[in-house]
């Protein structure tokens, strides 16, 4: 009967945690430690290979967390958009002037010098954003590792899971809950645009359309190079008053009526959002945790663990 009680007692917190909404199997396995003991010196190479990236191009550090979240929506953070595959995700129209791909095949070269076959592309993609956010001054958050990579890319759902710049607030939202995010960290994540670029074609209808909801002032000086046809690779800053720091000011543009693209100011509209972005302009102290929070949550989708996925030689093919 004593053995039957110890059981019991044993058991009960185990299928309490298993019940709880906090238990999510595939995020245990990762780990802040993951290659202390296999590749100690990982983390310290891949910043070294992205400072001196971010470096010699400011505008970089932007490409590098963009290049992450495009990982993470498409099959999970398995740097399926990293392959060079026919067709690959990098060639689907959703990941249009997306780049860095070379800083990540860098920094996992130098990775594969000291430790080879120890440290996946998808956990370079996942240190190079925290780091690339450090060195332009934004905020840090501890990098849960441990991720496998995939071995094939999968155009056809980037198609369809990555958000694009027309998107209404109502679309925003549903396309990143179906991600398991909320809407705050929606609204987060979308404050990586206080630093990096947009092309032409991404906002186009936006400032040519007189209706919409953008100070005229604003779409003005945005004509001259953005012209009704043409120069569609032509590109503007997100955040057109500190474009290369990363802070609050992107929320302070939606207030103005300035943000650049069409799902940029569907935060700020008279709907459910516009309460949060206040909040980040009063306080921006909570935007940079809110922030660094949601990159460890988006870091978590569907990562390939255990003996899922391989370990990629070359992040550009499977091995």
């Amino acid at each position: 009967m004593e053995y039957h009680k110890s059981i019991v007692t044993i058991l009960i917190p185990i299928l309490a945690l298993l019940l709880s909404s906090n238990y999510i199997p595939c995020k245990a396995q990762l780990s802040t430690t993951f290659y202390d003991d296999s590749c100690p010196n990982a983390l310290t190479t891949i910043r070294s290979s992205i400072n001196a990236a971010v470096t010699s191009e400011s505008r970089m550090a932007a490409s590098l967390i963009r290049l992450h979240f495009h990982d993470c929506f498409v099959q999970g953070c398995d740097a399926s958009i990293l392959l060079d595959d026919a067709p690959s995700e990098k060639t689907a129209g959703r990941n249009g002037g997306v780049r860095g791909y070379n800083v990540i095949d860098d920094a996992k070269a130098a990775v594969e010098s000291i430790c080879p076959g120890i440290v996946s592309c998808a956990d370079v993609l996942a240190v190079a954003a925290r780091d690339a956010s450090v060195a332009v001054d934004g905020p840090t958050w501890p990098v849960r590792l441990g991720r496998r990579d995939s071995t094939s890319a999968n155009p056809g759902v980037a198609q369809t899971d990555l958000p694009v710049a027309s998107m209404n607030l109502g679309q925003l939202i549903a396309n990143f809950d179906r991600k398991t995010l909320s809407v705050r960290d929606m609204v987060a994540l979308s404050g990586s645009h206080t630093i990096g670029q947009a092309r032409c074609v991404a906002f186009r209808a936006r400032i040519y359309d007189n209706t919409s909801n953008i100070d005229p002032e604003f779409a003005s000086s945005l004509r001259s190079n953005c012209p009704q046809t043409g120069g569609n690779g032509n590109l503007e800053s997100l955040d057109l008053v500190t474009p290369n720091t990363f802070d609050v000011n992107y929320f302070r543009n939606l207030l103005e009526r300035r943000g650049l693209l069409a799902s940029d100011q569907a935060l700020f509209n008279g709907d459910s959002t516009d309460s949060i972005v206040q909040e980040y302009v009063d306080n921006p102290s909570v935007f940079l945790s809110d922030f660094a929070a949601a990159m460890v949550r988006m870091g978590d989708i569907d990562p390939l663990t255990g003996a899922n996925g391989e370990i990629r030689t070359v992040c550009t093919t499977a091995n």
